[in-house]
């Protein structure tokens, strides 16, 4: 007789890409958080570097502007202000904005097709959790381009989130182009600054100001949205509900008549 002994479950291939998507959002929010200097600091060397490296800077500086786009281990408005600096106006927005909806769009397939099946199974025994993802669909665009307005919602963790959602992919395209005038303005900013980062970050310029109320009014626009949606699924929920426990009544007294 054979005995199979249970070494127990390795994760698996999806587990551990999430736990990595995952931890190097929340590495890139909590350095930015606790220390922004040191952030700052290291965009400021990364563009030391990129400086140096001439024409293939340019290579150097898409590829780390597609993985800032899909993990946010840096902020990508540092990148902007750096690819203004660095390349100039035009030649640094066509750069960083084709290098941000790489890393959108590869952001959103990767979570699309690693942990979608995932939610959408969970959705089908959940009837509230399978009405928001239709109601977040349904508003398709306007939605994604809401939160990529925001100054508050991290680009990496709304890629990853939208592409859990039942969002199309030509809605979430269309959405994400929202963040190109905000990100046509930081590169503008890098070009007329005669500054460093820090010096930037530390600054308040009319552009800057002009970004974060965009950014402001967004943000209050989408938790209105969001409000909206959680009355209506509340009020669909209870009606839903009463509607099950009407019929059940109805069911018991004509089980009684008889």
């Amino acid at each position: 007789m054979r005995f199979a002994v249970s070494l127990g479950r390795r994760p698996s291939v999806r587990v551990v890409i999430a736990i990595g998507m995952v931890g190097l959002i929340g590495l890139g929010l909590l350095a930015a958080w606790i220390s922004p200097e040191r952030v700052i600091g290291i965009a400021e060397e990364l563009m030391r570097i990129i400086r140096g490296l001439g024409a293939r800077g340019a290579v150097v500086f898409a590829i780390v502007q597609v993985l800032v786009a899909v993990s946010g281990v840096l902020p990508a408005s540092l990148l902007g202000v750096a690819a203004g600096a660095i390349y100039g106006l035009v030649p640094g927005f066509l750069l960083a904005a084709a290098s941000t909806l790489a890393g959108a769009l590869f952001s959103f397939f990767l979570s699309r097709s690693l942990f979608r099946a995932s939610v959408e199974r969970l959705a089908a025994r959940r009837p509230r959790l399978r009405n928001l993802d239709a109601r977040i669909a349904r508003d398709g665009w306007k939605l994604v381009c809401l939160l990529r307005v925001s100054p508050i919602m991290p680009f990496s963790a709304t890629s990853l989130a939208l592409g859990l959602s039942a969002v199309g992919l030509l809605d979430y395209a269309l959405g994400t182009l929202a963040s190109l005038p905000a990100l046509g303005g930081y590169v503008l900013i890098g070009t007329l600054a005669d500054t460093s980062l820090s010096g930037w970050a530390n600054g308040s310029s009319t552009v800057r100001l002009a970004l974060l109320g965009a950014g402001a009014l967004a943000t209050l626009v989408l938790v209105v949205r969001f409000g909206q949606i959680a009355i209506k699924l509340g009020i669909s929920s209870r009606a839903e509900d009463n509607l099950e426990f009407e019929s059940d009544q109805s069911g018991s007294e004509h089980l009684q008549a008889r």
